[in-house]
């Protein structure tokens, strides 16, 4: 299965207002694997970046103005997205800026006719309600070393959202990526480094364990009135 990790940057909060897109950073996963591949552009939006917007991602109106435009790397991007699985941490947010942009080409398309998309703030909620689910609060909640992280970036903050979304769904904690995100610390390169050289046992329940566990699911299901994640992520568990 192939999945990619994306985010952006704009210049501002409200698509409706007509703030644009300033950068898009993308990460491959095959299989829940990194592939090593990653698409990364900033662009230029013909507008300014409000203020907040700047106070949270650093990318300046003078930086961007010598950048390409969303419709000059369009082609590039639909092809790199086509046909995999958006993985996106508030879906909304990005898909409406991407579907705005990708409705200024030519030949208007959107992202739900390229891709599918998962939304991982709601697979968040879900898991941890009540809780706080930013981006920040799911690297905190999982281990996944954000201490890099001064300011958003679209390319690092798809990297440490994978890390997260593998990790959160599956346990994986680490992505064996070859390349260091931006102002990733000597520290966390040990960490990663040590994570992928140490061989995990697996151990198998025993019955009691087993019934324990089941108990714990229909404990579960009853309150949210649906299918444990559980189930669905791994359906050939038999319920154990």
């Amino acid at each position: 299965m192939r999945q990619i990790v994306l985010d952006t940057e704009t210049t501002g909060l409200e698509v409706g207002d007509g703030h644009r897109i300033i950068e898009i950073g993308c990460v491959e996963l095959h299989n829940r694997r990194a592939t090593g591949r990653t698409w990364h552009r900033y662009l230029q939006p013909d507008r300014q970046v409000d203020a907040g917007a700047l106070a949270v991602h650093g990318i300046t109106s003078d930086f961007l103005a010598a950048q390409p435009r969303f419709a000059d790397v369009a082609a590039e991007l639909i092809e790199f997205i086509r046909g995999a699985e958006l993985v996106i941490h508030n879906a909304p947010f990005d898909v409406g800026f991407l579907d705005a942009e990708l409705a200024r080409l030519p030949a208007a398309t959107t992202v739900t006719a390229l891709c599918g998309v998962v939304d991982t703030l709601a697979l968040a909620r879900r898991m941890h309600p009540g809780q706080r689910n930013s981006l920040d609060a799911l690297c905190r909640r999982y281990r996944v070393d954000a201490s890099g992280r001064d300011l958003h970036g679209a390319l690092l903050d798809a990297r440490l959202l994978a890390e997260v979304y593998l990790t959160m769904t599956g346990g994986q904690a680490a992505l064996g990526l070859e390349a260091e995100p931006a102002g990733g610390t000597a520290i966390g390169r040990r960490r990663r480094q040590a994570r992928g050289k140490v061989a995990i046992p697996v151990i198998a329940p025993d019955a009691a364990e087993l019934a324990a566990h089941e108990a714990v699911l229909a404990a579960i299901e009853r309150k949210a009135g649906a299918p444990a994640l559980f189930r669905r992520l791994l359906p050939d568990t038999g319920g154990s």
